[in-house]
């Protein structure tokens, strides 16, 4: 039985069975003390006839034969009648009876009345219990109304009611924890508008002076076109913000769902530095690709194609002219690691575990292009279709960052 489970109910459905046991022993002993006690009665009140009829002259033996005789005549019923000691007379009359019958009332009353109390003691103790849990019950589910999942409500028996608190805790865990989702998406929109405000204050800035200098000067060809490229750049820059922004966020928030497919390496490569391979030969630098082009890897072309992009333009923007940078690719039996690497100017040993930060950019790295929204994506990128990134660098002599992907058998 479910009750049975339950501690409190346990042990007060075990006190009921000792106070059970008491009574029956109890009606028992009492039984047993009133059958000697009527006994004992019987024999006093022999006696005492006898003796009464032995100074009355009455011979032993004619007393003998009455006391062993068992046939009940009229006449003597008449005459205990007429001598008011039969059924109807006082009790008064009968004094080792009445005296027989106060003794058995005021045990029998003792007795009910030392019961009584044990039981509603046992009754007490078992509902102040279940007042206590149900008042703690009570002041934690109060907490959890306001908030407060710091206490929780008692688990540690069976029982039906702790199985309800069992319940509530489940409800107070998934409440608890979508009040840390809504509290961390609210501090997730707050710190993108701030970081979007932030970065946009800048280009926004140069657009209103430069608009300023065009609107003076509408005769001059020569600064009309100038600023005006000027704000071509910025206005790229901006759209470039906004966009990486948006797919960060789309990313973090888990609404893109990753088309994983069966594509070659040097495939996903060759689309990824496409767009790169005109910058990197305008600034005299070369992109090497180096890997067994039949290798395969399981994943989504487009999105993973843009975070080895983004990662090669970091390091092209951290590369001098003449620099390198070298993609290759290996296969173990259970990882498949695409390296990215290059023999630019290094990541400072203090900057290396910010990189991935939105926006970090270096005090060694102020002078180079970049919003610093590139590596932050790719990271959500390889980590969202489960692989992992990680980087090795050291202050002039390049770095390598290093993507992993479990091989799927």
């Amino acid at each position: 039985m479910s009750l049975c489970r339950d501690k409190q109910i346990k042990g007060f459905l075990l006190f009921l069975c000792l106070f059970a046991l008491l009574f029956v022993g109890t009606g028992t002993v009492l039984t047993f003390h009133q059958v000697n006690d009527v006994e004992i009665l019987w024999l006093t009140h022999d006696e005492a006839v006898v003796s009464s009829l032995l100074e009355q002259g009455v011979p032993k033996e004619v007393i003998a034969v009455a006391f062993t005789n068992t046939d009940i005549s009229e006449d003597g019923r008449s005459l205990l009648a007429a001598a008011g000691l039969g059924k109807q007379s006082e009790s008064s009359m009968r004094p080792y009876f009445n005296q027989f019958l106060q003794s058995t009332f005021c045990m029998m009353l003792c007795t009910v009345l030392i019961l009584l109390v044990v039981l509603a003691m046992g009754i007490f103790v078992f509902l102040r219990k279940r007042q206590r849990l149900y008042q703690q019950a009570d002041k934690v589910l109060t907490n959890y109304i306001n908030g407060d999942y710091s206490c929780h409500l008692p688990q540690n028996y069976e029982g039906g009611i702790f199985q309800i608190f069992s319940s509530v805790e489940q409800l107070a865990t998934m409440l608890q924890s979508k009040n840390e989702t809504e509290h961390k998406a609210k501090e997730f929109l707050k710190d993108t508008i701030s970081d979007i405000s932030h970065q946009l204050k800048t280009p926004l800035s140069a657009l209103a002076m430069y608009q300023e200098i065009i609107e003076n000067e509408p005769d001059n060809v020569g600064t009309v076109k100038q600023f005006a490229a000027k704000m071509g750049i910025s206005l790229k820059r901006m759209e470039q913000l906004i966009l990486s922004m948006l797919k960060i966020t789309r990313l973090d928030m888990g609404n893109i769902i990753f088309e994983k497919n069966k594509c070659y390496v040097s495939e996903l490569i060759s689309h990824s530095i496409n767009e790169l391979t005109t910058r990197a030969k305008n600034e005299n630098k070369q992109i090497q690709v180096d890997g067994d082009g039949e290798q395969q890897l399981i994943c989504d072309m487009a999105w993973t194609s843009e975070a080895i992009g983004n990662i090669v333009k970091n390091a092209l923007d951290h590369t001098q002219t003449g620099g390198i940078v070298r993609i290759t690719w290996e296969r173990t039996l259970a990882m498949f690691r695409i390296l990215i690497s290059d023999n630019g100017t290094g990541i400072a040993l203090e900057d290396i575990h910010h990189i991935f930060k939105r926006f970090y950019r270096s005090k060694h790295s102020l002078d180079t292009q970049g919003i610093g929204l590139g590596l932050p994506l790719a990271k959500s990128i390889i980590e969202g279709q489960g692989g992992v990134i990680s980087v090795q660098s050291e202050i002039g002599n390049g770095t390598t960052f290093t993507l992993s992907f479990l091989t799927e058998l």
